[in-house]
């Protein structure tokens, strides 16, 4: 009996020592691109999401796409997956062909969200989020129900099949 007492006091020791000296978690950079390296995090936490929704509505206009507002965040899991399999083919070309993507950083819960509220909650259910617009500024498609916020179980052919799937402007 005391040498389990002793093994668990000695356990209990090391448990606490090493959650002392853990200190802040760190998020791993995303992949992306072909070459493998490593870059930011896909949510620009500094961004004017204004701006970069109107910069992307001009665009669209110009070469006739729709805009894909993804609301998300860079501590999400979900968020990052969805992003890493974003430039990644087949997903990538389909998103190239098909729309001017504006990725919005929501922080926890404490950002930009009034423009989630503008564009009619679609993080209700959890993030990322995703919103479909034509350059008009109707809307063709709003997650309602975490459709995607469980990306990193659906997989690049679960993503691909979502993506392929969402409703699209007749320019």
């Amino acid at each position: 009996m005391v040498g389990v007492i002793r093994l668990l006091t000695v356990t209990l020791g090391v448990l606490m020592l090493c959650g002392s000296t853990m200190g802040e978690p760190t998020i791993p950079a995303v992949t992306t691109g072909s070459s493998g390296g490593t870059s930011s995090l896909p949510y620009d936490e500094s961004a004017d999401a204004h701006a970069a929704i109107r910069a992307a509505t001009a665009q669209a206009a110009t070469e006739k796409k729709d805009i894909l507002l993804i609301f998300g965040a860079n501590w999400c899991i979900d968020c990052r997956e969805l992003s890493a399999n974003m430039v990644k083919s087949p997903l990538s070309d389909l998103v190239g062909r098909r729309y001017v993507v504006v990725k919005v950083d929501v922080g926890n819960w404490n950002r930009n969200l009034d423009l989630v509220k503008a564009w009619g909650d679609p993080i209700d259910k959890g993030i990322p989020g995703v919103v479909v617009f034509d350059p008009h500024g109707s809307v063709l498609y709003m997650t309602k129900a975490g459709e995607v916020a469980n990306a990193r179980w659906m997989g690049s052919e679960g993503l691909m099949r979502f993506f392929a799937a969402l409703p699209q402007s007749k320019q």
